[in-house]
């Protein structure tokens, strides 16, 4: 299995587009791609039900969902949700829409400021306690919120965002890195031309490319999620695991 995740947050749910949304995921399956990355947040759970549609029986692929949020409509009538009555109904559902009786890996998908932490954390893990989850993730903490969740019940993942121009949570990644855990950095493909258009053309691989091998090349425990529609950019996105930059091209970038 690669390195190199999928993000399926971007495929379209409709009925018109439904079939070749599930052409993408089962195609990114077949080029090895080791997770599937989706939540409850994305179209209340349409994305769920799409990848256990085009999926289910998973076999060796890791799907991995979040909850922590509440909401119907547009994303702007969403709200953070970390009670623990509310989770263990999101988590039910989760369930049923992805076909499992335990989800591989649970992410909570921001901390609700309103419930305590150990609130939301310690209700994850009975959950895995229960046998509903495998394993539990994080996203967008600090180093802080990090050591705290810890502290409750083992933490597998973290999800934050992190590429070539918003480096704000490398404090994060090293943290992870220091405790095996793994890093899976969203919107992972933006940056700002310059360097990485000269890398692309030094090594013959596109700035996309560029921005993923950079990520690879960071720590081993770097997992990126880029998400696409499309069977063409899906498969320059995987193709970037074997991009190979110099030491100094990593410096330069």
């Amino acid at each position: 299995m690669g390195r190199i995740g999928f993000g399926a947050m971007q495929l379209p749910t409709g009925a018109e587009q439904r079939e070749s949304s599930a052409a993408v995921l089962r195609r990114a399956v077949e080029l090895g791609v080791p997770l599937i990355d989706t939540a409850y947040l994305y179209g209340g759970g349409a994305n769920e039900e799409l990848v256990a549609a085009a999926l289910h029986p998973y076999g060796e692929t890791l799907v991995t969902t979040k909850v922590g949020v509440s909401g119907s409509g547009q994303l702007s009538d969403w709200r953070l949700d970390g009670r623990p009555e509310s989770l263990r109904r999101q988590v039910d559902g989760c369930l049923r829409r992805l076909r499992v009786e335990r989800i591989a890996l649970l992410q909570l998908h921001r901390i609700d400021p309103e419930v305590p932490l150990a609130d939301q954390v310690g209700t994850l893990a009975e959950l895995v306690t229960e046998g509903k989850a495998e394993r539990l993730g994080l996203s967008e903490v600090s180093v802080d919120e990090l050591a705290a969740a810890r502290s409750i019940t083992g933490i597998a993942s973290v999800q934050n965002r992190y590429n070539l121009i918003d480096r704000t949570h490398e404090p994060v990644l090293r943290a992870c890195e220091e405790a095996g855990i793994l890093f899976m950095p969203w919107r992972p493909l933006a940056h700002d031309g310059g360097a990485v258009a000269e890398v692309a053309a030094e090594v013959g691989a596109t700035p996309a490319q560029v921005a993923l091998a950079w990520l690879l090349a960071r720590s081993p425990v770097v997992l990126p999620i880029p998400g696409t529609a499309s069977l063409a950019h899906l498969a320059e996105n995987v193709a970037a695991e074997s991009v190979r930059l110099s030491p100094e091209q990593v410096a330069r970038l």
